[in-house]
């Protein structure tokens, strides 16, 4: 709950504890922690024991270089983030990566929607139009995921049976996630395109040079300074990745092209509306889905054999009823839809959350209200939102059937992956992800094709950058697939 009204609040209001530090250095002794010597959870936690608050000021990286100002006032715990979700009370003006935004020549000269507020007119315009162009393809999901997801579990199996006897879940899903997302939005192969088979890769690494001062490359402490220095200092100019952009935005112009003549009725530029189709494609879409898939299997993994058979049994038992795999029969697989609930929101794929307030406003944690100043920044860690002990038993733990049954459902409220609650939809004029409901079912179909081929499955992983790198070490086929 949030409010700006003080009179309103029965908890004691108290100063937001927590220091800067100087100019220049308190920034960068906090970067160094962030990144190098305590890591993301352990700074957060150290400092929330330290001040005795899930509200506390600290500062952000990229700072102090590239940003140019990387205070925050951090909200670290389940109620206190949620005001980052009330569009009356913040702005969300070019904060999507945080303290700094990339140079809009990565873009092709347009601010994509993910960057605008949802004051700014042609946010509810590009956002509508998202909206009803996933709409117009709500036929096409299921059949045109199965046939990716067809190919991705051929290639694992190739890669099982060939000489290293392992396979890269996240190259192979990856590849199946870009290409259906691609053909899902243009009815045609990316292969047809410019893009050929190098579509994953020509989004990383776009993405790369756009979110490299928010990254670690996890070289040994010695480079640490090195590292530091070269990649934040300064941002990426967008010339370095200028080819592989090309390469997206012609291939998308061309198989796109009926999608672009929708998007000009609708009032949009067409130029601008294909930049915004490929950050929707890259960015936000495939960029998310390649985080997510392995998070998804490496916490169904990590659950062991007896999950996987209590998953296979219910997808079977349903499928077998319902006479294939349907809307209906998704929804009606209780145990599957709480497993990926659980998995968005013990690892969401996307972990920070930032905005401005609006207006003077006080926030409220657990225990004590906080005063907040217009255009101060406030920063979110979505993983202890989600994992708060307060709101959730068992917070650190996979628990697959949290969300069954009606207690369980209405924890849905406090999931909050998709820059808005699980219990809520996507609209013009919020800024919840318009592919919310097609990436949950998308990790519930993944669930159930895989556990319709297969009983169990072993593999290891390591985390990375951008989520768990996820290998596959084997797959055991279900006797009657």
């Amino acid at each position: 709950m949030a409010s700006s009204d003080t009179s309103n609040s029965k908890l004691p209001l108290k100063p937001i504890p927590g220091s800067y530090g100087l100019p220049f250095f308190g920034p960068l002794s906090d970067r160094h922690d962030y990144f190098y010597h305590q890591g993301s959870d352990k700074f957060f936690s150290e400092r929330i024991r330290k001040y005795n608050s899930t509200v506390i000021r600290t500062n952000m990286p990229p700072g102090p270089f590239i940003s140019s100002n990387p205070r925050v006032i951090a909200l670290l715990d389940g109620v206190s983030f949620q005001i980052l979700l009330d569009n009356a009370k913040v702005e969300k003006r070019d904060v999507l990566d945080g303290t700094f935004m990339p140079t809009t020549s990565f873009f092709g000269g347009y601010r994509p929607c993910a960057f605008q507020d949802t004051t700014e007119p042609s946010h509810a315009l590009l956002k509508r139009f998202y909206l009803n162009l996933l709409a117009s393809k709500h036929d096409s999901f299921l059949p045109l995921f199965r046939n990716n997801l067809a190919e991705h579990f051929t290639d694992l199996e190739d890669k099982l049976a060939g000489r290293s006897a392992k396979a890269s879940f996240n190259t192979s899903v990856g590849s199946a996630s870009f290409n259906f997302l691609f053909r899902l939005l243009t009815g045609k192969d990316p292969t047809e395109t410019k893009i050929g088979s190098d579509g994953p890769s020509l989004v990383t690494t776009w993405l790369a040079a756009q979110l490299a001062p928010l990254a670690t490359l996890g070289l040994p402490w010695i480079f640490n300074y090195a590292e530091d220095f070269l990649i934040r200092t300064f941002t990426f100019p967008a010339w370095t990745v200028k080819s592989s952009y090309k390469k997206l935005y012609d291939g998308f112009a061309s198989a796109g092209s009926s999608l672009l003549d929708e998007a000009e009725r609708a009032g949009i530029q067409r130029d601008e509306a294909c930049h915004n189709l490929v950050f929707m494609l890259g960015f936000n879409a495939h960029g998310g889905l390649v985080n997510q898939f392995p998070i998804l299997m490496k916490w169904v993994g990590l659950s062991g054999e007896g999950l996987h058979k209590e998953l296979a049994e219910e997808i079977r038992r349903v499928v077998k009823e319902e006479n294939g795999v349907s809307l209906r029969a998704l929804d009606r697989m209780i145990l599957t839809k709480s497993a990926v609930y659980e998995a968005l929101r013990i690892e969401p794929a996307v972990p920070f959350q930032y905005a401005k307030a609006r207006e003077d406003l006080v926030v409220e944690s657990h225990d004590a209200a906080y005063e907040i100043k217009k255009g101060e920044m406030i920063f979110g860690y979505q993983p202890f939102a989600t994992k708060d002990p307060k709101i959730f038993e068992r917070p650190e733990e996979f628990v697959a059937h949290r969300f069954v049954g009606h207690d369980g459902e209405r924890l849905l409220n406090h999931v909050c992956w998709s820059n808005g609650r699980e219990t809520e939809e996507p609209t013009p004029d919020n800024k919840q992800c318009p592919a919310q409901n097609l990436v949950v079912l998308m990790c519930r179909l993944y669930l159930v094709e895989f556990f319709l081929r297969y009983d169990t499955f072993t593999f290891e992983f390591k985390p990375v950058v951008l989520g768990p790198d996820v290998t596959i070490k084997s797959l055991t086929k279900a006797s009657s697939y």
